[in-house]
C-alpha cells in the first residue's frame, strides 16, 4: 500500500489533511473517499484498516479530516454539518481533477450522513456505503443533549464528545435541520451498503432499518453483531472493509488489465506509516505480509518465512496434482503441512561454530483418494522434486542493486 500525504484547500482556504492510499502497483482500478464520524480523524485505526482492505482489492483510498478536525486547518466551532458536505465535495473535486473522480464514498456514523447527503451530488459516485449511521442529521444532538439548552440561550457552549472538549455554537445546531436524508435516499439512483452493529449504544440500530425503509433498491443491509459504533475490534473493521470491497465491485465498473504494467515481477513495497505491514505485487496479484503483534507488527498477514513456507507446500502440492493426473491417478486432495527449525546439523557448513545453525522444513503430507501403498510411496518421492523443494536444497545466489 503507498500512502500519499495531501492538502486540499477548502472553501474557507484552510487546508484539509488528507491521505490517499494506492495500491502497491500505483493503479487503483476505482477511487474512493472515506468520510470519518463525528469529531472523529482520518487516522484512527479502524478507518485505517478498511481502507487498507480496499486498497488490497485495488481500491485507491482518500481519508481525509473535515475541518477543525485531525490535522486539517481551521476551527471547528465555525464549522457544521453544511461544511462538512462542502468539504467532501471539495475533496471529490480534487480526485476528480488529479487523478480519477471517486466511484465510492464511505461514511462512518455521521459522515454516513454526510455520504449520503454528498454522494447524492456527485454524479462519478456509483455506490455509497454508511457504517452506524443516523437516519437523521439531528441525532447527533443527543451526543449533546445536556448543552443544548446552553447553546441556545448563550450561542454557544463547551462540549466533551469521547472525553475531548469541542466549542459548539448555535449556528451548528441550526444547521442540523437542513439536510432530510431520508428523503434524499428516496430520489437517489445509486446503490447503497448500510452496515450497522445490533449493539450500537451510540446510533441504535433502528436507525440502520430507516435508512433500508428510505432507500430505492439497489440496497443492501449487513450486521456486524458484536461490534461497537467505532468498530473498534480489529477483525470487525477489516470485515467491513472486505464486505464493502466485494458489494461494491458490483455496481462499478473494473477495468480488464492484461497485465500489471511493471519492469518486475514481485515488488515489495513498506510505507512510511507501517512498521512491518507492507503489500507485495506478485504477478497480477496483492500480497499483504507482516509480522506478529508481540515483535510489533499488526499481524494482518502472514510472515516473510511464512511465505517461504507457504511456497514450499503449494509447488509440492501442484507438483503432486501435476504428476497424478501424468500417471491417471486417483489423487482427489492434497494436504502439505510445513514446520521450519533452524537446527544444528553434524554436517553443516561451518560444525566448529556451535552456534551455527541451517534451516530445517519438515513436510508432512496427507494424500486422499483410490491409491495403493506403491502409489503413495512414489508420491512422497515424487514431492521431493517440486522446484521450490529443489530451490531451496541447492546453492543460491542473492544480488543486492540500488534504483
Amino acid at each position: 500500500m503507498k500512502t500519499i500525504r495531501i492538502k486540499i484547500p477548502n472553501e474557507e482556504h484552510k487546508f484539509l489533511s488528507a491521505r490517499l492510499e494506492l495500491p502497491v502497483d500505483k493503479k487503483p482500478h476505482n477511487f474512493a473517499i472515506f468520510a470519518h464520524c463525528f469529531t472523529c480523524n482520518k487516522d484512527l485505526h479502524p478507518v485505517r484498516n478498511i481502507s487498507r482492505a480496499l486498497t488490497s482489492n485495488g481500491f485507491g483510498v482518500l481519508r481525509f479530516d473535515f475541518t477543525g478536525l485531525g490535522e486539517s486547518e481551521g476551527d471547528f466551532s465555525e464549522t457544521n454539518f453544511s461544511s462538512n458536505i462542502s468539504d467532501l465535495l471539495i475533496v471529490a473535486e480534487y480526485l476528480k481533477l488529479n487523478y480519477k473522480a471517486p466511484s465510492v464514498i464511505i461514511g462512518h456514523s455521521l459522515g454516513g450522513a454526510a455520504a449520503i447527503v454528498g454522494g447524492s451530488q456527485i454524479d462519478s459516485v456509483k455506490s455509497i456505503a454508511t457504517i452506524g449511521a443516523p437516519s437523521s442529521v439531528p441525532h447527533v444532538k443527543h451526543l449533546i443533549e445536556d448543552s443544548v439548552d446552553e447553546i441556545n440561550a448563550k450561542g454557544y457552549a463547551k462540549v466533551f464528545i469521547g472525553g475531548r472538549p469541542f466549542t459548539m455554537r448555535k449556528q451548528f445546531i441550526d444547521d442540523l435541520e437542513k439536510n432530510d436524508v431520508k428523503s434524499i435516499l428516496k430520489s437517489m439512483n445509486k446503490a447503497l451498503l448500510i452496515i450497522h452493529s445490533p449493539q450500537d449504544t451510540i446510533v441504535e440500530i433502528d436507525n440502520a432499518a430507516q435508512l433500508y425503509h428510505a432507500a430505492v433498491h439497489p440496497k443492501s443491509f449487513v450486521s456486524i453483531d458484536g461490534a461497537d459504533h467505532l468498530i473498534s475490534r480489529k477483525e470487525d473493521s477489516l470485515y467491513v472493509g472486505e464486505v464493502i470491497s466485494s458489494w461494491t465491485k458490483r455496481y462499478i465498473e473494473i477495468p480488464q488489465i492484461a497485465e500489471v504494467d511493471s519492469d518486475f515481477p514481485v515488488t515489495g513495497y513498506l510505507g512510511s506509516e507501517e512498521r512491518f505491514t507492507m503489500s507485495i505485487k506478485a504477478g497480477n496479484h496483492i500480497i499483504t505480509a507482516d509480522e506478529p503483534v508481540d515483535v510489533g507488527g499488526n499481524d494482518f498477514g502472514p510472515t516473510p518465512y511464512e511465505l517461504l513456507s507457504a511456497s514450499l507446500a503449494s509447488c509440492t502440492a501442484m507438483t503432486l496434482r501435476h504428476y497424478a493426473e501424468h500417471k491417471g491417478w486417483d489423487l482427489q486432495e492434497v494436504y502439505v503441512h510445513i514446520e521450519r527449525n533452524k537446527n544444528h546439523i553434524n554436517d553443516c557448513k561451518d560444525c566448529e561454530n556451535p552456534n551455527a545453525k541451517i534451516d530445517h522444513f519438515v513436510k508432512t503430507i496427507e494424500l486422499i483418494g483410490d491409491l495403493t501403498d506403491e502409489q503413495k510411496e512414489r508420491m512422497l518421492q515424487i514431492a521431493e522434486k517440486c522446484p521450490v523443494n529443489k530451490t531451496l536444497k541447492s546453492q543460491v545466489t542473492t544480488e543486492t542493486r540500488l534504483i
